[in-house]
């Protein structure tokens, strides 16, 4: 399928999928039908934010958050100017680009990803707080062509501790074994030189967040359909150095062979998942916790964001989950923050976490186009 004939398919299910949600249940949910544990509270930070995906965030306090086509391609910057927990303005920096999923904020700029290139907003900060019009934002430089694929393409990025920035690539099919960096995840410096792949065998990740404690690497990777509704898991994977093989399309959930690929290679050759989430849950964005908010025992968890499966029956996911490390290692999995889904239909998709400076967890929601606030009582 070209790419225009898919853009075209992929909006119209879009608007499909909107105008179900505006005329159902959707439109009359809001954070009440949300449950966190006892002691949180979980409130909307900001609503007038269509599709919103990936956040990142700047020195100055500064949200910004990347979307999908169905949002026009926007980049957001979410202000909350007295700083009360709850968005003052959002402001549009960008219209028009290509599913602009990725940001990551670093030395001043804003760096965006789109399906095939990665792009950088100089000193947008001072434009977002000079309340100057849409017609002023800085022009975007390029920083680095990406390949041009039609599947898996909406890129996560981050920067890591060596200063270099890490992109997703996902596998440009639901099967298949790509050449080399499909399916990984490649790394370069801030200006786009020294690009190179650190990670092989990952059908599509769309979140990673590196240990404060170790620096590795962590990162969700969503595993394969059409073997089912209960296998394979997604996965939660660690990758502490470059060059390490998570198994696709060869072997899914570090021990389920692909039918079609896995008689090629052995499993036990690869990387073995840190923690099996389930099979469906799409899980995207994660960040470790290093906040102050929260009581001491959620220091140093995982907290992860489920968007939800499209092809199962029931329906899983749609919700936060929080994974307790002991030793650098996952140990227990429990749902933070759920609601999304009621009965088999999902009036939110939660994408993306992010933990702020005061140590609430913020949480980004495509379908409803809004990011609530997660703060203890």
């Amino acid at each position: 399928m070209t790419r225009v004939r898919w853009l075209v398919v992929l909006s119209v299910a879009i608007a499909g999928s909107f105008l179900a949600w505006s005329s159902g249940a959707a439109q009359r949910a809001d954070t009440a039908s949300l449950r966190v544990p006892p002691g949180f509270v979980i409130t909307m930070y900001a609503e007038d934010v269509p599709g919103a995906r990936s956040m990142t965030l700047s020195p100055s306090g500064i949200v910004y958050v990347g979307t999908l086509e169905g949002a026009d391609g926007s980049v957001y910057a979410v202000v909350d100017e007295d700083r009360d927990g709850a968005a003052d303005r959002v402001v549009t920096i960008a219209r028009g680009l290509s599913q602009p999923n990725g940001v990551a904020w670093r030395d001043g700029s804003l760096y965006v990803a789109e399906f095939n290139r990665v792009i950088r907003y100089a000193a947008i900060d001072d434009f977002v707080s000079s309340g100057r019009g849409f017609a002023d934002v800085p022009l975007a430089a390029l920083v680095r062509r990406l390949p041009a694929t039609e599947h898996h393409e909406w890129r996560y990025i981050g920067f890591g501790p060596d200063g270099k920035l890490y992109v997703g690539l996902g596998a440009p099919c639901n099967i298949c074994d790509p050449d080399p960096p499909l399916a990984g995840i490649v790394r370069m410096n801030p200006d786009g030189s020294g690009y190179e792949a650190f990670a092989s065998g990952v059908r599509n990740t769309v979140g990673f967040d590196w240990s404060s404690e170790t620096g590795e690497l962590w990162f969700t990777d969503n595993g394969r359909d059409e073997l089912g509704d209960d296998v394979p898991s997604d996965e939660l994977n660690s990758a502490p150095r470059p060059g390490i093989h998570f198994g696709y399309p060869f072997c899914h959930q570090g021990d389920i062979a692909d039918p079609e690929f896995g008689d090629r290679r052995d499993c036990e050759e690869f990387e073995p998942p840190a923690w099996k989430l389930g099979a469906h849950v799409a899980a995207l964005g994660m960040r470790f916790y290093d906040g102050a908010m929260f009581p001491e025992e959620y220091r140093g968890r995982v907290f992860l964001a489920e968007h939800g499966s499209w092809n199962r029956s029931p329906k899983v996911g749609y919700r936060v989950v929080s994974i307790r490390m002991e030793g650098g290692r996952p140990v227990e999995e429990e749902t933070f923050a759920e609601g999304w889904l009621q009965g088999d239909e999902a009036w939110g998709r939660p994408v993306d976490v992010l933990v702020m400076p005061d140590g609430a967890l913020l949480v980004s929601d495509d379908r409803k186009g809004a990011i609530y606030r997660i703060a203890t009582e």
